[in-house]
């Protein structure tokens, strides 16, 4: 779909992503309905976008509440969206020993049964357009398991699983369901840990506006999968193929991960 044809519902609006799928899309004659869970970023957003020209509307929302993911597929519905983004994410990072249950199902509600829920909720109007199209923003990490990352790589290889099974349900529709999977990039998402961590292990990260790019040539191409990044693209294949074969190549990111001075800290009684 041409971004000018598009009315584009994007969620995640004010991260840093968000921000930049924002403008780009915008840029290139997208309408786009902002939604986020903060009323305050929304409107400020809001405000700078209409710097470029007529401000876009936004709905605040929280995806993990049921009564807000439908009161939000309603209001979509209504302004008349025939593209679903998906960009909202929470981050998950440090040994699985370090994590509580209660972290665990928030990430994984935000960013697995949200998306779900929200597809599914806007389902009935996608289909009922001429050409529609759900794109899920997820990551490298949904095709490639990493050490430190077992609870995000949790949701984003589940993520990954619900755009391919429901892309190959709907085949044949006028509903396209895409997945991109950028690789690490420069956000305020990512923690101190982190960033250490991509130092140690020599990982390349990439600008937000590089994702909002391949997202914009996403929605253009109507192409069913995407990772972005090398080698990263080319581990996802290797991964993909023979995945036990490839664990010896992650065991310099698991010794990164045992020496990160603040992980060790929240692991030690």
């Amino acid at each position: 779909m041409k971004a000018r044809d598009a009315r584009i519902l994007l969620t995640g609006a004010t991260g840093g992503i968000g921000r930049a799928a924002a403008r780009t899309l915008r840029a290139a004659g997208a309408r786009v309905l902002l939604s986020a869970r903060s009323e305050g970023a929304l409107a400020l957003l809001a405000r700078e976008l209409a710097a470029a020209g007529d401000g876009p509307p936004w709905v605040e929302a929280d995806l993990c509440d049921p009564a807000q993911v439908r009161r939000l597929a309603q209001k979509a519905s209504t302004w008349g969206c025939n593209v679903l983004v998906h960009a909202a994410g929470a981050p998950a990072f440090g040994p699985l020993a370090a994590e509580t249950p209660e972290h665990m199902a928030a990430v994984l509600n935000t960013n697995l049964l949200a998306p779900m829920m929200l597809t599914q909720a806007m389902l009935p109007h996608l289909q009922r357009q001429d050409r529609a199209q759900v794109l899920l923003l997820g990551s490298v990490l949904g095709a490639l398991g990493l050490p430190g990352f077992s609870v995000y790589s949790a949701g984003k290889f589940g993520l990954r699983g619900f755009a391919e099974a429901l892309r190959r349900e709907l085949a044949g529709s006028g509903v396209r369901v895409q997945y991109l999977g950028p690789r690490s990039t420069r956000t305020g998402f990512n923690s101190a840990g982190v960033e250490a961590y991509n130092r140690a292990t020599g990982t390349a990260m990439d600008g937000v506006d590089v994702v909002a790019a391949a997202l914009l040539r996403m929605l253009e191409d109507e192409s069913a999968e995407r990772f972005l990044g090398f080698p990263e693209k080319l581990g996802v294949r290797l991964n993909g193929l023979a995945p036990a074969a490839m664990d010896g190549s992650f065991r310099r990111h698991g010794r990164s991960l045992a020496t990160l001075p603040d992980l060790k800290e929240r692991t030690e009684p």
